[in-house]
């Protein structure tokens, strides 16, 4: 991402209007500045003490900002938001987003509790914590990246003296969670059982498989999410609500050798005593929380942070359970924070005091539930997933506490979300069941709007009117309309970005100002993610790099054709049974053809090369790795059958198509989506 970002600024030769760093960049309009003037008015920010708690125990800051990727480019760079720390108030940042922005400056080591738990922020969009044990380090969460990771047990080391890493809790199955393993153990430890790398059930097959299926699709909208291509500054990417932002290093993955398999469970790690509370289907699919009863602290994961998250991430992912997720939080209030005097996370910053804990305890679990509950009380009076958003509100008495604000979520976007969990898409028009496509659609529109300029002209009225959600809605349509109308697509950009700069949550100011970014200079060039690594690639069951070639599976190359294949990998034991028929790829595991067309035998190990990209299928075929029995004319059509996806999609019409993905080996599995931040 550091990559994208840099290439992006880097293109920016001119200045738009007071330093923007767009040349058709705006500056917030009146209406823009007094409502946020309103915010600061009406939002409490009198109430400091997430700011008193995020600088308790500081110990120790490193002298640089920037941490470099073993590729050479920048992995992260906290330097590049300083201007944070200057005092000014900005009109183009939500200033309750702005406030997050500053807390999540925090940078260094700090101590939770004395000779016992510290924890290093501002390296990476998540925490890194480390637990004294008996002889060494129990580390929660390391981070995205290797270097990261790394960078930060190089500042506990040097602060505390040298001890070895004894073992490593995933809490859950997001990237940002636990790809910077490789910086904080070796493998070859955690093959032998020396070190213990401990996860929640279900871990593995979350990581690896929650963002194979669309994720081509998933990291072309991190562009917007995370706003990828927007240079740090007021007018661009100021946060990413439960951090800075995500690192851009190595990312790699060690197979956990314990697994946390019941509700409850209770472990004793290098004299640490744990007890382990599985909480799926909240923050990730697999999750856990963890109190310390000896030292009187929780570990709260992903499920309580600085704010309110996402029921449904923008980036794409499966619509989570506001329910379930806030009796979580309640089962862990009853069982721990009845008790806590300390409660730190896998994001944002600790609380002190019993009291303390369960105040955003008990925010944050009737937030969710009150968005659970709220939303479907207005659903069953017939309000629907296209009005939600504008009449769900959230109770004065949590919207008036900061531990209930929605940065890394929006209330908008998760309320609609409650509704596609439980009543799906639709709004029960049949207008809406089978709509013409947005490009279909639009000329219709526009005619009967009375053309491009009659729109320009109330477009341009709505706008000076500081009616943006107005003007967006006629503007969209002459944007599908007429692609290539630039000034048309400026307008547009000029509105989403005064509905960027009045947003709280960053994913939703991102979303709009990247969007507008495109909007005005296309898709630029040389802007791929770094996303994930070859750990889980390799981690990839053989089932789910069948499945994800059957959605590459271009159907129409397909047609007429039909053939079975049997795969098997001696290895480790397994068998499958490959089909083409009626244009579509399907497998079982287990099972092998009686009459196949084909059989091949490869070991797994040299199937994982293939999959990697190490070496082509062909390869493995010379080179006697693979054996083919029978007809390989099948094996032949269906590599010309495969379809390899490229990230330079556009997402605003008449942006322009880029190719942004190297090119590929007919069979190798491209990267899974990035699941940093959840």
């Amino acid at each position: 991402m550091a990559e994208a970002t840099e290439a992006a600024a880097a293109g920016q030769t001119a200045m738009g209007e007071g330093g923007h760093f767009d040349p058709k960049g705006k500056q917030p309009s009146t209406f823009t500045a007094e409502h946020q003037k309103k915010q600061r008015e009406m939002l409490p920010f009198d109430d400091t003490r997430d700011f008193e708690e995020s600088k308790k125990g500081f110990i120790a800051a490193p002298d640089y900002m920037q941490i470099k990727a073993e590729a050479g480019h920048i992995a992260w760079d906290m330097g590049s938001y300083q201007w944070l720390l200057d005092g000014e108030d900005f009109d183009s940042i939500h200033p309750s987003l702005q406030r997050q922005a500053i807390i999540n400056m925090n940078y260094g080591l700090y101590e939770i509790l004395k000779d016992k738990i510290y924890q290093v922020r501002g390296f990476d969009l998540a925490n890194i914590s480390f637990i004294k044990g008996d002889t060494g380090w129990i580390v929660f969460d390391p981070l995205t990246a290797k270097e990261t990771a790394a960078a930060a047990l190089k500042l506990v080391t040097e602060q505390l003296g040298e001890y070895p890493v004894v073992a490593v809790i995933y809490s859950h199955s997001h990237a940002d969670h636990f790809g910077g393993v490789r910086g904080v153990v070796d493998e070859a430890d955690v093959q032998s059982g020396k070190v213990k790398v401990i996860a929640p059930i279900g871990f593995m097959e979350h990581a690896v498989a929650e963002n194979v299926y669309a994720g081509n699709a998933m990291n072309r909208r991190l562009f917007f999410q995370y706003g990828v291509l927007l240079p740090r500054s007021p007018f661009g990417h100021v946060d990413q609500a439960i951090g800075k932002n995500t690192a851009a290093g190595t990312l790699g993955l060690i197979p956990p050798n314990v697994i946390i398999k019941e509700d409850i469970e209770e472990l004793t790690v290098d004299g640490v005593k744990m007890v382990f509370q599985n909480t799926p289907g909240t923050e990730a699919p697999a999750e856990m929380n963890t109190y310390f009863p000896e030292m009187k602290a929780f570990w709260a994961a992903e499920n309580i942070t600085g704010t309110i998250h996402n029921i449904y991430t923008l980036r794409g992912a499966l619509v989570r359970d506001a329910l379930e997720w806030s009796k979580q939080i309640n089962k862990a209030l009853y069982m721990f924070g009845q008790e806590a005097e300390v409660m730190f996370s896998a994001h944002s910053w600790p609380r002190w005091g019993n009291e303390r804990i369960q105040e955003v305890m008990r925010t944050q679990r009737d937030t969710y539930a009150n968005l659970n509950n709220g939303v479907l009380h207005l659903a069953n009076q017939g309000v629907t997933i296209n009005q939600i958003h504008n009449v769900y509100k959230v109770p004065e008495s949590l919207e008036m506490q900061w531990a209930a604000r929605s940065y890394h979520g929006s209330v908008e976007h998760n309320s609609r979300a409650v509704v596609n969990r439980y009543l799906g898409y639709w709004d029960a028009n049949p207008t809406t069941l089978i709509p013409l496509s947005p490009e279909d659609s639009a000329p219709l529109y526009v005619e009967m709007m009375g053309g491009a300029e009659a729109i320009m002209v109330k477009g341009k009225a709505l706008f000076d009117e500081g009616k943006y959600r107005h003007a967006q809605e006629i503007l969209n349509k002459l944007v599908y309309a007429e692609p290539q109308n630039q000034k048309a697509k400026d307008l547009l950009a000029d509105v989403f970005e005064q509905i960027g700069y009045q947003k709280e949550s960053p994913s939703v100011r991102n979303s709009f100002l990247a969007a507008a970014y495109e909007l005005r200079n296309g898709i630029p060039e040389g802007a791929t993610p770094s996303t994930s690594g070859p750990d889980v690639v390799e981690a990839m069951s053989t089932e789910l790099w069948l499945d994800f070639l059957a959605i590459r599976l271009d159907s129409s190359k397909a047609a007429g054709k039909a053939f079975t294949i049997n795969l098997i990998t001696p290895d480790n034991d397994e068998k499958f049974a490959v089909e083409l028929s009626n244009a579509t790829l399907t497998n079982i595991k287990g099972y092998e053809a009686e009459d196949p067309d084909l059989t091949i035998t490869i070991n797994r190990e040299d199937l994982v090369q293939v999959m990697m990209g190490a070496v082509s299928f062909e390869d493995q075929i010379t080179n006697g790795k693979a054996k083919l029995v029978g007809d390989k004319k099948p094996f032949d059509e269906l590599k010309t059958m495969l379809v390899q996806f490229d990230l330079g999609f556009e997402l605003m019409p008449g942006t322009g198509t880029k190719d942004l993905t190297k090119e590929k080996q007919p069979f190798e599995q491209p990267e899974p989506a990035s699941t940093s931040g959840g």
